[in-house]
């Protein structure tokens, strides 16, 4: 089964910074993307070119895809209507941006994005952002539930993204209430396989993966992707900088404070009970985030 995104040109608008494990010990991987820099500043004007086909992609189905093939001037309005007016969204974008790297980077298909499930543009849809699924080495499969967050300071994004999902995997809300999690999302998933285009061999496989039986040849264990964004700041001073002086300056501050969190990270991870899932997990520096995030949706849904 194919990805989603018709091509991976959207990785074209940032910089790999690094690539590791949260710790020396676990499976899990980071990776550290930054858009590249134009004149000393992040060029959020390719981003916004990159992502206008990716939300199609992540907004819609392929049976909508499939049946507006023919119109895609309709097919772009009928995704763009999915997303919340950009001016009081909080989370879209790092929804969109977690479903790209997942797909063009970890190259994880897309089963079921929430936002294919929206009927209006003020309904928010609870549980993951999305479920891929992620074939492994050993023959057998990872269900990939994603949760982003964006937010200035990066330990408090992390923080609240492994909350989320502790909260997911055991069902209960913030005042350990019950509420519908991680077993919920696969009925989610399951009723709602008939809005892709799936062929009758890759559903009943798709279903494989959601309930396993004892007569299948491989095994599917949850996995967890995350989408972080946060803050970097930069003076007025360091931006009169030399373009490439500019650009080494940057992409060390960057590095550095992802590397000076990381333990942290694997710590909550470990105190929320989360240290049995796999993590893939993608994070983007922004200059004034709250700001950004709200130009950067404007351009690609107006």
């Amino acid at each position: 089964m194919n990805i989603s995104l018709e091509n991976t040109d959207f990785l074209n608008s940032f910089d790999l910074l690094l690539e590791t494990t949260i710790d020396k010990h676990s499976r899990d991987r980071l990776s550290l993307y930054a858009l590249k820099i134009n004149a000393n500043e992040f060029n959020y004007s390719s981003l916004q070119e990159q992502l206008l086909d990716p939300m199609i992609d992540y907004a819609v189905s392929r049976e909508v895809k499939k049946q507006y093939s023919n119109r895609p001037g309709a097919l772009s309005k009928k995704a763009r209507e999915k997303f919340k007016e950009y001016s009081k969204n909080d989370g879209e974008l790092g929804e969109l941006l977690l479903f790209c790297f997942l797909e063009a980077h970890l190259k994880a298909p897309k089963i079921l994005s929430k936002l294919e499930l929206k009927t209006s543009t003020k309904m928010y849809v609870n549980g993951a952002d999305g479920v891929h699924f992620l074939e492994l080495e050993d023959g057998n499969y990872q269900l990939i539930f994603g949760e982003s967050k964006m937010y200035k300071e990066i330990k408090s994004a992390f923080d609240k993204a492994l909350k989320s999902l502790y909260e997911f995997k055991n069902e209960i809300n913030e005042s350990g209430e019950s509420k519908s999690g991680i077993n919920y999302e696969r009925t989610l998933i399951s009723d709602n396989l008939s809005k892709e285009t799936f062929s009758e061999d890759e559903k009943k496989f798709l279903k494989a993966l959601i309930y396993p039986s004892e007569n299948q040849n491989f095994y599917v264990d949850d996995a967890f992707g995350i989408f972080v964004g946060f803050e970097i700041e930069v003076s007025k001073d360091e931006k009169c900088l030399p373009n490439s002086e500019f650009r080494k300056l940057i992409h060390k501050r960057i590095v550095e404070e992802v590397e000076g969190c990381l333990e942290d990270i694997g710590n909550k991870i470990k105190n929320y009970g989360l240290q049995g899932h796999d993590f893939y997990v993608y994070v983007v520096p922004f200059t004034d985030i709250d700001t950004s995030r709200k130009v950067i949706l404007k351009e690609v849904i107006s």
